[in-house]
């Protein structure tokens, strides 16, 4: 007979958790005290639940493995909110167990008491309450099936402080077996052949690589279909790194900061192959405007996901990687020699490139490919995350960990602590905006006391630079709430930097040094290489490395909200084309 905290612990190396993400409280500390001691379980403490779930969410993304999750009750759970949705959005196994008032109490306002399963059912793929001691190890079991297996995605699991002391059968099934739950493990070989009959035919293909192919660990096989077939590739933010961005049939991202090329191929391609995305707003634009020459054929593991936001032809519910095996069984090469020219005509006519001279994103991003050959590189969300994800070149020994349906700023900087945690032989680089670096600059704690020897690159315009720049363009450059050097202080409106601006606020570099960390400040492009390069080679202790861009930088191309792809502004002053 074990306790129920004590059980919680054996099913943990059952399922061989090696890592788990952890903040102690009231209702969580027989839990903490059942792991004193556990020498087969990493224990890590972060300095904030978000910054915890977010290092999960990391860990997973980078190594494949279900992270894990454990806090108290009440705020400790509500604090993991943010990080279920984000994790949940873009399909990262992760398995969070909270703390709960005793069953008792459950229902009458008992202190830190918070229905978190009510909270979070609606952002993720499973919530549950564990009732009864004798139901704990099937629920956990059942937690980890469910958060790994079909489209993965978050379990909550909701563990009363009763149900943690009490006594019971310490028996953790191997095997179990969810009524209603049949994850898809197969292709259906009749829809693979109609899609690859209209494939066959076509003059002007594009496969679309969303993030499923890189959920299924399909790269290699992406690959192989791409040069089988000689179609080009175009990705979405979150699928980018498919295959290899250097490789000749990659085209690009496409969407609203997607490049000319992509989003101009799409809009006068006749078939497009779409594997792995949920066709978000982000990438289609005005919908009834897209792809609207091409039959649509549409792979995806989630059967919710095909035909809501864009109507497709040839419907295939499966896994990406089981799906493209079976694609390469049977597809041929197609004669796509004219359509490639006429794409990289687009390239070379329109390249993603920054015209601004001196110091660009687009230089320090560049620098950090030649630095960086064996890499996780997390980004946070902005303007940041839209360079980052135009000019990072992704490979095999190259990964990109980035929030890309809820969009979530302060997730960079955990999800890179998460990332070393599980690869701790790969160099780990952030980029991250000024605004969302501060969202949880508390993990610099955990990075020093974790000793791990990080790059966080803050390109610093001392805006909010994504909304700045929408203010600019579409609200007669109001810049309302988005300066981060605002003072009391400063006149009633503003509408641009000027010297009379104040100071920044924080200084990073003191701020790094406070925690125990390098600061190193770039102003000038000719200081880039040496900054990296320091950073690289520092063992033990992150590195801060502040780049001073220009304020009023702009992401470009841009297509304006409610617009089709083919609506693009190319630069900064232009009315589109």
């Amino acid at each position: 007979m074990v306790t129920g905290a004590e059980l919680f612990v054996k099913a943990l190396r059952a399922e061989q958790v090696d890592t788990l993400f952890a903040y102690p409280g009231g209702q969580a500390i027989d839990l903490f005290n059942a792991l004193y001691g556990e020498q087969n379980i990493d224990v890590i403490l972060p300095r904030h639940e978000q910054g915890l779930v977010h290092a999960a969410d990391g860990y997973a993304r980078s190594t494949g493995k279900v992270g894990v999750c454990l806090v108290t009750s009440g705020p400790g759970a509500t604090n993991l909110v943010t990080g279920i949705a984000t994790a949940n959005y873009d399909s990262v196994p992760l398995v969070c167990f909270t703390g709960q008032a005793p069953t008792g109490l459950i229902g009458n306002d008992a202190f830190q008491e918070v229905d978190i399963v009510g909270i979070t059912r609606s952002i993720c793929k499973y919530a549950v309450t564990v009732r009864k001691r004798e139901e704990l190890a099937a629920v956990i079991r059942k937690a980890f099936l469910i958060a790994r297996t079909g489209k993965p995605g978050v379990v909550v699991v909701d563990l009363p402080k009763d149900i943690q002391r009490e006594y019971g059968s310490d028996d953790y099934p191997e095997k179990i077996e969810i009524r209603g739950y049949k994850p898809k493990r197969s292709v259906h070989a009749g829809q693979i052949e109609k899609a690859l009959e209209i494939l066959n035919h076509a003059r002007k293909p594009v496969f679309l690589a969303g993030g499923g192919v890189g959920i299924s660990h399909a790269h290699s096989e992406m690959r192989k279909l791409a040069e089988m077939t000689g179609v080009p590739v175009i990705t979405t933010i979150m699928g980018k790194g498919a295959i290899p961005t250097t490789h000749d049939l990659y085209i690009g991202n496409l969407g609203i900061h997607g490049s000319y090329a992509a989003n101009t191929a799409i809009s006068h391609c006749d078939v497009l192959f779409s594997i792995g995305t949920r066709f978000n707003d982000r990438i289609t634009g005005k919908t009834g405007h897209f792809a609207t020459h091409a039959a649509i054929i549409h792979i995806d593991i989630d059967p919710a996901s095909i035909s809501r936001n864009v109507e497709v032809d040839i419907p295939i519910v499966a896994d990406a990687k089981t799906a493209l095996l079976a694609l390469l069984e049977k597809a041929q090469k197609l004669d796509t020699q004219e359509w490639l020219e006429q794409i990289r005509q687009w390239k070379s006519q329109y390249p993603l490139s920054m015209k601004t001279e001196g110091l660009t994103p687009e230089k320090v991003i560049r620098a950090i490919n030649h630095t960086f050959d064996n890499a996780i590189i997390a980004t946070d969300v902005g303007q940041n995350q839209l360079w980052a994800t135009q000019f990072l070149e992704l490979s095999k020994k190259k990964q990109m960990l980035t929030s890309g349906g809820l969009g979530t700023m302060g997730y960079g900087f955990p999800a890179a602590i998460g990332a070393k945690i599980g690869n701790p032989s790969k160099d780990v680089v952030v980029i991250s905006g000024d605004g969302g670096m501060q969202m949880n600059i508390q993990e610099m704690a955990t990075a020093i006391c974790y000793e791990l020897p990080i790059t966080i690159c803050i390109l610093n315009n001392g805006y909010l630079g994504n909304v700045r720049q929408w203010q600019e363009m579409f609200f007669d450059r109001r810049y309302s709430s988005t300066c981060m050097r605002y003072r009391k202080s400063c006149p009633g409106s503003c509408n641009a930097p000027t010297e009379h601006c104040p100071e920044y606020t924080p200084d990073f570099l003191k701020l790094a040094e406070s925690y125990g960390a390098n600061g190193i400040r770039v102003t000038k492009e000719n200081e880039i290489a040496a900054a990296l390069e320091t950073a690289k080679h520092t063992l033990k202790v992150p590195t801060v490395i502040e780049f001073i861009i220009e304020p009023e930088e702009n992401v470009m191309p841009i297509v304006p909200p409610g617009n089709a792809l083919d609506d693009m502004i190319l630069e900064s002053g232009d009315k589109g084309i």
